[in-house]
This record gives C-alpha cells, sequence and structure tokens, in this order.
C-alpha cells in the first residue's frame, strides 16, 4: 500500500544499523517507466528531491538522507525506465555478444548489477532497497524478481522485511489482519518469503494480532514489528528500538553490533517530545491542493528543513499552506501573513498562481515579515523589487512572458538550445554547485565560510544586464557561483530577515544538522519576538 511508511520505515532500520557500528547506504526502486522524477508531477508523486551529483529522484531519497546523515548518489535510484534503458543501450553496443536479450533474466540481471555498483561506491555492509509500490503490482513484478534470484545466489546475506497495514476499523474496533495476510500470500507468489514483518497500523499491536499472522504469514512471532503512527518520524528508530529489530537483522546475518548508540537520536526525540513552544510558519505555494486534500509531500523537504531549524532552538513548527492563487483572487486577504513569524515562497514551475507569490513577497519586504525565498521563490523576489523599487514595470521571467522587454530573469544560452529541441527531462542545473559569500551578508554570517556548495534545480537565472540597476536600488547580491558569475543568493538590508537563494537549501539539511539559511532564519523569527 502506497503512502503507509516503507520510506521512513527503511530510513529508521539504516539509522539504527548505522548505530551499531555498520556503514549503510539505501536504494529507492520506483516501479515507473519515467527514467527519473524529475517529469512527475509532485502532486501526484510527491517532491522531487537532487542529489549531490544532480540525480532527479523520489522523496524517500531525501528521507535516507536525513536519517542516515550520507548523501545518496546516481545507482542509489532506480526506475523501470532507468533499467530498460541501460539494457537497450548495453544491447545496441552489443555487450550482450549477439545473444538474444529476454526479460528475464536480462532486466533483473540489470537491477542487481546497479545495486552491486552503488554497495561498491558507497562501500556499504548493509544495503537497504526499498521496492515502490504495493506486492502484486504489475509493475514492480521484475524488481521482486532481481530479489528472488538475490536470495538465492545469496541466501546468507539476503532479506526480507514486509511493511504492511493493519486497518482498525471504526465501525467494528478491532485490528484485522486479513490485508498483511494477503500481501504475504502475493509475496509468496513472487518466490519471496518475509523474514519480518513491520505491522503499520493506527495504534501499537497486541500479542493475538501476532500471534495470528504468525501462524498464517509463517514468520516467527518475534520477527513481526509493531509500527504505530507516531508524532514525529524522527520517533521511529526509537519505537523500533524497543523491540530489538537492529540486533534482530544482525543475529540472522550473523553479526553482532560494534556499537550501540542512539543517544544523539534519543535526545533529539525527547526534545520534540518536550517543546512546548513552536514558531508559526507560512508556506505560500500551489502544489499542495488535490481536490478537498492538502497534500504536503509535496514541500517535504522544506517541511522537515524547517523543523530542524525549529528544533535547534528548542522549538516545534506549525506550518500553514496558503494558496497564491487567493491572494491574486483578493489582495486583501495579505493581511493574514502578519499573524505569521515567518514566510517562505518555496520552488516550482510555471505561471500559475506566481502573481499572488509576487504580492506576498512585495507584503512581507514593506512590513518586515521574516522571509525566505527557493529558487522561483529567489526569482519572484528579484521580480517583485525590479517592478516595485526599480522602476521596471514590466519585469518577469523568460518562463512566463519571452516578449517582455525587462527579463530580469533569463534562461541560460544552453539552457534555450534545449528547449528549442524540446529536451526537457534531466537538463537543468542540476546538483551541486560552488558559491562564494560576500562578506558582510547575513548568508556569509549563517554559513561561516566564504565558499559553499548548494544543490540546483533550474533553468532560468538572474539575468546579470539587470544587477547594476538591482544592486544600484538596494539589493544585495550576497552569493556567486563562481564558475558562471551566476546569482545565488540575494538580500534586502534593514530587514528582519529577507534572503532568497537561487538553490534548494532544503536538500542538505539533517535533524541533527539544521542548515545553515533555515537556521538564521528561524533565528531572526525568535529575535523579532523579542522585540
Amino acid at each position: 500500500m502506497s503512502g503507509i511508511g516503507k520510506g521512513i520505515a527503511t530510513a529508521s532500520i539504516g539509522r539504527i544499523l548505522k548505530s551499531k557500528g555498520f556503514k549503510v547506504t539505501a536504494i529507492k526502486i520506483d516501479p515507473y517507466i519515467n527514467v527519473d522524477a524529475g517529469t512527475m508531477n509532485p502532486v501526484e508523486h510527491g517532491e522531487v528531491f537532487v542529489t549531490e551529483d544532480g540525480v532527479e529522484c523520489d522523496q524517500d531519497v531525501g528521507n535516507y538522507e536525513r536519517f542516515l546523515d550520507e548523501n545518496i548518489y546516481t545507482d542509489n535510484y532506480m526506475t523501470t525506465g532507468k533499467v530498460y534503458l541501460s539494457v537497450i543501450n548495453k544491447e545496441r553496443n552489443l555487450e550482450y555478444g549477439g545473444e538474444c536479450v529476454s526479460v528475464v533474466p536480462g532486466v533483473p540481471n540489470e537491477i542487481i548489477e546497479i545495486i552491486r555498483r552503488a554497495t561498491k561506491k558507497a562501500k556499504a555492509d548493509f544495503v537497504l532497497i526499498e521496492v515502490g509500490g504495493t506486492v502484486g503490482d504489475y509493475q514492480n513484478v521484475l524488481f521482486l524478481e532481481a530479489a528472488r534470484m538475490m536470495k538465492f545466489q545469496h541466501p546468507k546475506n539476503v532479506l526480507f522485511v514486509l511493511v504492511s497495514y493493519l486497518p482498525v476499523p471504526k465501525m467494528i474496533g478491532e485490528m484485522k489482519t486479513k490485508p498483511t495476510q494477503q500481501a504475504t500470500k502475493n509475496l509468496n507468489e513472487a518466490g519471496i518469503q518475509p523474514d519480518l514483518i513491520l505491522a503499520r497500523s493506527e495504534v501499537p499491536m497486541d500479542e493475538p494480532r501476532k500471534k495470528k499472522l504468525a501462524i498464517y504469514c509463517n514468520v516467527h512471532q518475534e520477527d513481526i514489528i509493531s509500527a504505530p503512527d507516531v508524532k514525529s518520524i524522527y520517533e521511529v528508530p526509537i519505537n523500533f528500538e524497543k523491540e530489538d529489530i537492529g540486533n534482530k537483522i544482525l543475529k540472522k546475518f550473523g553479526l553482532k553490533p560494534k556499537t550501540s548508540d542512539l543517544k544523539d537520536w534519543e535526545e533529539l526525540v525527547k526534545m520534540i517530545r518536550n517543546s512546548p513552544k513552536q514558531v508559526e510558519i507560512g508556506i505560500v505555494g500551489k502544489y499542495f491542493e488535490s481536490g478537498h486534500f492538502t497534500l504536503m509531500d509535496s514541500y517535504i523537504s522544506i517541511i522537515e528543513a524547517v523543523k530542524h531549524a525549529a528544533f535547534s532552538f528548542h522549538r516545534k513548527a506549525k506550518i500553514t499552506w496558503l494558496s497564491s492563487e487567493d491572494f491574486e483572487k483578493n489582495s486583501k486577504t495579505l493581511s493574514t501573513l502578519k499573524k505569521f513569524d515567518g514566510i517562505i515562497i518555496p520552488g516550482g514551475f510555471g505561471n500559475r498562481g506566481v502573481e499572488g507569490k509576487i504580492k506576498a513577497i512585495e507584503y512581507c519586504r514593506k512590513n518586515k515579515i521574516p522571509f525566505l525565498g527557493l529558487c522561483l521563490g529567489m526569482q519572484l523576489s528579484v521580480i517583485e523589487f525590479a517592478r516595485n523599487v526599480c522602476g521596471l514595470k514590466d519585469a518577469t521571467s523568460a518562463e512566463f512572458k519571452t516578449t517582455s522587454k525587462n527579463l530580469v530573469i533569463d534562461v541560460m544560452p544552453e539552457q534555450k538550445v534545449l528547449l528549442k529541441e524540446k529536451k526537457y527531462g534531466g537538463t537543468m542545473r542540476l546538483g551541486a554547485y560552488n558559491c562564494k559569500l560576500n562578506t558582510g551578508t547575513k548568508s556569509r554570517e549563517a554559513y561561516g565560510k566564504s565558499i559553499i556548495s548548494e544543490r540546483h534545480r533550474h533553468r532560468y537565472e538572474l539575468n546579470n544586464e539587470y544587477r547594476n540597476i538591482l544592486e544600484k536600488n538596494g539589493m544585495v547580491m550576497a552569493g556567486i557561483n563562481p564558475e558562471k558569475d551566476l546569482v545565488e543568493i540575494i538580500e534586502i538590508p534593514n530587514h528582519p530577515f529577507f534572503v532568497a537563494s537561487q538553490f534548494h537549501p532544503e536538500f542538505k539539511s539533517r535533524p541533527l544538522g539544521p542548515h545553515p539559511l533555515f537556521r538564521e532564519f528561524i533565528k531572526a523569527l525568535l529575535k523579532k519576538e523579542k522585540n
């Protein structure tokens, strides 16, 4: 079942094994024909996470990085499209030596090869592999076949964990095990027997239910781990360890823990539980509405980055979703921004809701509301300043209107070629790029060093032809990419906090290591609160 927490479960097990002294990495498998996640709709699929080496991937890779505090790279993200493309390229290059290339074992063998490559690069003792989708889906059959083959080839080195949901229907009030029994049966039909079952549910699992699953799923009762809902995802490793999942896994591999230290994580969870105060953050966006539901996954890294920064000041973050289109329809609603401690404008694509975001930025600038702009948030901050401070009333981005005389945000020459040729997937400025911070800026103070590296996902940049007029009117170019002389961070002086970055700082935030820009953003809110 999608959305029950397979990614968090994988990341949590990884954190536990790491705490026991082992080198751990994780792989996410998405059973889509897409070669990567870059062209997927964030409302349908969730946030597109970007790695250091520029892979656009599933949001669970972000969970792995946050929990493991390790960077994840290219081979750690796999899709059906990526695997098939690799097989086809090998066939075209005669790497199969003229053999007929069959789906099986050709595709499963390629999957196994990618897994081995990722293991070698990470120099990992453990590789956690999350197969997306649901057991029984047509899309993930070949990945399950690869898993079966790996177990057959190396029976002592492969272990299977089934994450399954146990509903508690309100009209009955009893936890039902049938869905998990059926999931195990489907897994058995794929030639796989789970070694452990993570029993996801609203409430902790009781012994009668564990006993029942043990009988019908052919799994030892002690290997059925209760995984109830928690208030914070960072509690999950602690919950798992209450049932000694780490040592159970090591025992099955014939290993013993080298160390056992989750103290830093326990302290984090203790602080989260006991923090009575909170900061209220408004996020102005457009990728969170689906019918009558609010989908937070579109901005999951931003949410977690805000939380991490708040945790560092012993605060909880209360986040409210604000539709930019509401500000377009009724400017009077902008006054609601005053009730928040700070406002964030995240990244995005297309012109829907853009004018509402620009109005929100102007309101924050004029009313001294702490503001953090991310990617598109920076570009719109430049447009707002150019229009309302520099007097360039038609200032805009080439993404929205190419006929404007004042394209203060424009596409790079090499990107224009790609767009003309309709090459969209994987062609933006992606991954880590250097940035040199100017002295005397909030950004330089936040990072505490002059050269930083941050991750990107965009193809539009601040047009350098307008840098002089922007600076003459007071905008500060706080960070510059030295290789291409591109503006990476802008600031507005004489403001509690008005910082916007071309890159995505949220991708590098960790629960035990909050990102400098988010930390300084929260620090500014608290300073303003005292005043």
